[in-house]
């Protein structure tokens, strides 16, 4: 007998971030809604291969980081036991937590979360390939929210599990003694730091000629600092040509301005960027379209050439985020709710978990300067926080983007210590069109890291307290 069909308003195929916001938000719109996910925990790449436990690696070391400097002030710690088992266990306790709680909030809005591979028949039908065999659901409309995987280039994939993506590196199964990690990104540049700290021994090769390529160099340049006396070495303009196993290692052929070398690793992490996971979904079925490497294409409502099916997160290309997709997820859903509703002049900020963190919002200067815009840029040294030398932390540095003649905050960028917690004042600063006098004159609280936004903004009218400027704005 054929199988009769699940009936349904809303179905999101894929429940990360981007995936259970919109199932969520449309619940709570008082939707019928089904999310599919294929795996047994919620919460996509980000909670359970990504964000989550990177954060959770990068804070264990830190406290590694911490004992080694402390030194200095006269407190000494005995050299830390690191019990890979124990450590691994705590992260991954981390993550059921979270996939649980978001099982539990599905759970309580109604919900229904069905487990398996998902396949579109037509463009309002979808093929879920469960444990317990094929079900079908009808419905109104799909968000399409399958994220992203890492990248690994043919000529690596060997299948030897000393060659790891971000996915193994974060299992954490061992600490090779000798670690190459190709790709200078934000994933590359984190991990890096985790093994590092916990012992490797880290080569870096970025093809491009800078480490977190495109970013602001002032915003990178404390980041290469640390990452050049906790690395074994640097290379950039390097490309990696090949890889072979060879006993218990992995033997690398890389070039650097003309010269080839060949090295033995104990292992290697690739981190060169993510590919969309659209392979056996079946969009063939449908109308949507994907670009030339592979994204599903969408409008700033996050249609897609098909009717019937949005799609959000990193399958749709662009900045690679949780907080993005999340977003990106309600502006679907208003829009199938018949609201008014783009994803168009967002403020998306960005943060790299390096030592220091580096984090921006709005307009860069790089980016100033490749569009031609006009800009006033007011910097802020740490070195002159008090703040931030109580915290030993005097590598960062606070800077605004500021539009010449209305005085209006563009971009902010700050590196230094927790500067993923900074940003935000960045965001809403940009997003309602503050001014940097609007800055400087709202109090804040001393002796803290956010008054270096404060002390920024009164840079650029030339009265800030801890630093001399003469630049001055026009009300100045």
């Amino acid at each position: 007998m054929p199988i009769e069909p699940i009936q349904t308003e809303i179905v999101v195929l894929g429940a990360g971030p981007g995936g259970y916001a919109a199932a969520f938000y449309a619940a709570d719109r008082g939707k019928k809604v089904i999310l599919v996910e294929q795996d047994e925990r919620l919460g996509g790449v980000c909670l359970n291969a990504g964000c989550i436990p990177s954060k959770a690696l990068l804070h264990a070391t830190e406290l590694i980081r911490e004992s080694d400097e402390s030194a200095k002030r006269g407190i000494t710690f005995a050299k830390p036991e690191i019990k890979l088992d124990h450590l691994r266990a705590w992260k991954d306790s981390i993550l059921q937590k979270l996939s649980a709680g978001v099982r539990g909030l599905a759970d309580r809005r109604g919900v229904v979360v069905l487990h398996g591979r998902g396949h579109f028949e037509d463009s309002q039908t979808l093929r879920v390939e469960t444990a317990d065999g094929q079900q079908f659901i009808r419905y109104q409309t799909a968000i399409l929210a399958v994220g992203s995987k890492p990248v690994i280039p043919p000529a690596f994939d060997l299948g030897n599990k000393r060659i790891m993506t971000s996915t193994e590196a974060l299992e954490l199964e061992e600490i090779p003694e000798n670690l190459l990690v190709v790709g200078g990104g934000y994933i590359g540049m984190e991990l890096s730091t985790v093994y590092a700290t916990l012992g490797s021994k880290v080569v870096l090769m970025e093809a491009m000629g800078s480490i977190l390529s495109g970013m602001d160099a002032d915003l990178t340049r404390p980041v290469l600092q640390y990452a050049e006396k906790a690395f074994k070495e640097i290379r950039v303009g390097t490309r990696v040509l090949k890889m072979s196993t060879s006993g218990k290692q992995i033997k690398v052929i890389s070039e650097t301005a003309g010269q080839k070398k060949e090295e033995l690793y104990d292992g290697v992490l690739v981190a060169v960027g993510r590919s969309p996971n659209c392979a056996d979904l079946g969009l063939q079925h449908t109308k949507v379209q994907r670009d030339e490497k592979g994204f599903v294409k969408v409008n700033e409502k996050q249609q897609t050439a098909d009717p019937f099916i949005y799609a959000i997160g990193d399958v749709v290309g662009g900045a690679m985020l949780a907080h993005k997709a999340s977003k990106e997820a309600r502006v679907a859903v208003e829009v199938i709710a018949g609201e008014s509703s783009a994803f168009k002049d967002i403020v998306i900020p960005a943060v790299v978990f390096t030592d220091p963190e580096v984090a921006w919002c709005g307009l860069t200067e790089n980016e100033a300067s490749a569009k031609n815009i006009t800009v006033e840029v007011a910097r802020f040294s740490w070195a002159a926080s008090g703040r931030a030398l109580t915290l030993d932390r005097v590598d960062g540095m606070t800077k605004l983007i500021i539009e010449p003649e209305t005085e209006r905050v563009l971009g902010v960028g700050i590196v230094g210590h927790g500067a993923g917690e900074l940003i935000s004042e960045g965001v809403v600063a940009v997003e309602m069109g503050a001014t940097a006098r609007d800055i400087a004159e709202s109090i804040h609280p001393h002796p803290t890291l956010s008054e270096t936004l404060m002390e920024a903004a009164e840079a650029f009218y030339g009265k800030a307290t801890h630093t001399i400027s003469r630049r001055k704005g026009k009300n100045g």
